[in-house]
Parts: structure tokens; sequence; C-alpha cells
């Protein structure tokens, strides 16, 4: 059994690594060739970069893929482009335009791992009859009694096992992440003794179709008539502003609103139906019970009859609750006082062990519940 869990030598073991030219997956590749094993890295060419800014640091772009390329020459492993362009505007960017113009705050980070990397880059593995998919991760793994088990990553502060709620059991088993159990410092300091040319690149900071965070260009390119004007309402249903388009406003949104008041106004609903966006008072956005669709679940229903924990968003805190599962939905009641949970955005599910913080699935945001309103 090599370091895998794989029982064959490392020499006989084909790896492909996905490379996003960034460092955390550069060292993971040159840690698989270290060892010994057949590695091939593959980028995948996800959009049209040639007219974006390249201000800021993004992932999947032009010169990403140029960095990828070179850390495959330096570390002597093949190294393959997948262009999948067309794949990522239908159910990535597309998906996300048409969250947005919903009244949603869209995650396209999950839509995109759940997609074109590990459903279409998962086959092409198997494809090549790879023996696992590595990736650059920070997620921790553990195989039992033949299935793998997701976790929290070491480092808390990096954990990405909210962006992967979505992998499937067969992609988890098939799947491995070498840098789940370092912290973010350590893999820079591989990455400077192996002399990586991207051992000090920033790490990414916005999505890559979106740069420098302005979501609302990226809408107005593609689905320009999104930008219809309406009323801004207090919870009374009175009417106490106008608003350019509700694409330009997310469920705990503060700056921006531009209507006077003696207490901060937040917006705490948005209603594409009648396209008008609810402002209230901080208060009025404490959520006590949201609503989740399309579920993935990896592991036994029997664990969801205690209380357990969930995250409602990447950087947020665990947050104890009660999960009723029903069929493909869930009726989550949250038990920790916690405020601007908006449809659109993922819940995943946490249960603790021996191990850590076990990764039960999640699913996404349909609806939220407070004492004022529903959205």
């Amino acid at each position: 059994m090599n370091s895998l869990g794989i029982n064959k030598t490392n020499k006989q073991t084909r790896v492909v690594v996905a490379m996003s030219g960034g460092v955390d997956s550069s060292v993971v590749a040159a840690l698989m060739k270290e060892e010994g094993y057949d590695v091939t890295g593959i980028t995948l060419k996800l959009y049209d970069d040639t007219k974006q800014s390249r201000e800021g640091r993004q992932c999947c772009a032009g010169q990403d893929i140029m960095d990828a390329k070179r850390v495959s020459e330096k570390i002597s492993i093949k190294h393959e482009i997948l262009y999948y362009q067309k794949k990522f505007k239908t159910e990535v960017i597309d998906s996300f335009i048409d969250s947005y113009a919903a009244g949603e705050t869209p995650i396209p980070c999950v839509q995109c791992n759940q997609t074109v990397k590990f459903r279409d880059l998962f086959k092409y593995a198997k494809d090549l009859n790879a023996d696992a998919l590595i990736t650059g991760h920070y997620v921790s793994r553990i195989q039992q009694n033949g299935n793998a088990s997701m976790y929290r990553a070491k480092d808390h502060n990096r954990d990405q096992s909210y962006f992967l709620f979505s992998t499937t059991q067969e992609q988890l088993n098939f799947l491995r992440f070498p840098l789940g159990e370092i912290d973010k410092a350590e893999t820079r300091s591989i990455a400077k003794k192996l002399n990586l040319n991207v051992a000090d690149k920033p790490d990414s900071q916005d999505i890559c179709f979106v740069p420098n965070g302005d979501y609302s260009a990226v809408i107005k390119k593609f689905r320009p008539d999104s930008f219809k004007s309406g009323k801004i309402i207090d919870l009374d249903g009175n009417q106490i502003g106008e608003h350019e388009g509700i694409i330009n406003y997310t469920i705990g949104q503060r700056k921006g609103i531009k209507i006077a008041s003696n207490k901060p106004l937040y917006v705490v609903n948005i209603n594409s139906d009648n396209n008008t966006v609810v402002v209230g008072n901080k208060e009025n956005l404490e959520i006590k019970e949201i609503r989740l669709r399309e579920l993935n679940i990896l592991a036994d229903k029997k664990e969801f009859d205690k209380a357990i924990n969930i995250k409602v968003r990447s950087t947020g805190r665990l947050l104890k609750a009660k999960i009723n599962l029903e069929n493909n939905y869930a009726k989550v009641e949250i038990l920790d006082k916690e405020i601007g949970i908006s449809p659109g955005q993922a819940c995943v599910f946490y249960s603790q062990d021996e191990y850590g913080d076990k990764v039960l699935g999640g699913g996404w945001i349909d609806k939220t519940f407070n004492n004022y309103l529903s959205t």
C-alpha cells in the first residue's frame, strides 16, 4: 500500500494533478513527482480572459496556465490543457447570472467544483486510466472500510471543505488532498525549497470571470436587461426609495442603499417576482430556519438524528443546528444566532469525531425564515 492508499508501487501508480497555476497545486504536483508517482498535470482553460483586466489575482487565466506549464517543465511531468470554455460558460457563468437575477447570492466556485472540475476532470482522469485525481485543496480525507470521508483541513483558516460539499462519494474515493494536514506557510516553504517559480505568487482573490469583484459589470455584459429599476420598501410594504436593479444588492448589504434613516438600514429581502428590495434594521437579518434544495449526502442518515454543526458561508463559523431531511430537501433549524443568510448560498453539514469535523454533505439555500418575513 503506497502513501495514497493504493495497492501498487509508486512507479506503477498513475495520478492526475489538477494544476491551476497557483502555489498549492504546483506543490502537490512536485510532491507526487518526488515520491515517484507517474504524474500528469492537467490545467483547465475555463474562459477567454484576453480582454479582462489583470489587476488582482484570479485562477484559470492565461498567465496561470503558463505558470502551470513552467512548473510542469521544471519538475519533468506531462502537462495537458483542457479547453472547457463552453461548459464553464453554460454551467457556471450562466448559472451565476441566473441566480443573481433571481435575487440570490450565488457561489460560482462551488458550481465550478461540482461541474467542470470534479465531474468532467474526474471523467477525463478515469479515461486516462489514472488511479487518483490529486488537487491542492485544503481539506482532509480519511479512508475506512472502502469509503473515504472528508474533514475540515488542519489549517482552519485555509479550509476549503465548504466549497466541496457537492463532491460525490465516488469522486471522493478517487480524490486525494495532500495539503489537508499542513498549513499555508508550510506549503510556501516547500515551494521555495523546490525552487518553484510560483513560490511567492499571491493567492487568487477574485472569482475568475469577475475581475476586481465587479459582479454588476459581468451581469451587464451578459444580461443587460437585468438592470430594471424598482421600489425599495420597508417591512410594512411602504416605498421609501428606488433601486436601479436588484442585481446591485445582496442580503445583509448596508452600503449603497442611499436612504436616510435614524438607524442603519440593511437589505433583508430581495424579491425578484415584483422587483423590490426590502430594507430593515440589523436585528431583522437574524435567521432562525432555512430550507435547502439539491442535497448531497455523504453520511448515513442516522448521523442527522442529533444536533450537528453547519456553515452557511465559506468564512463563517460553525453553527449548531437540527436537520430534518426530506427527500432532496432539508429543513434546518439554526440553534445559534446568525444574520444575513441568503438564498443561493450553500449550507454544509459537519459532525465531530476523533478525526475532526467530518463533512456530512450539504445543500443549496432555497428559502430563509425569520420573525419578520421569509425569502
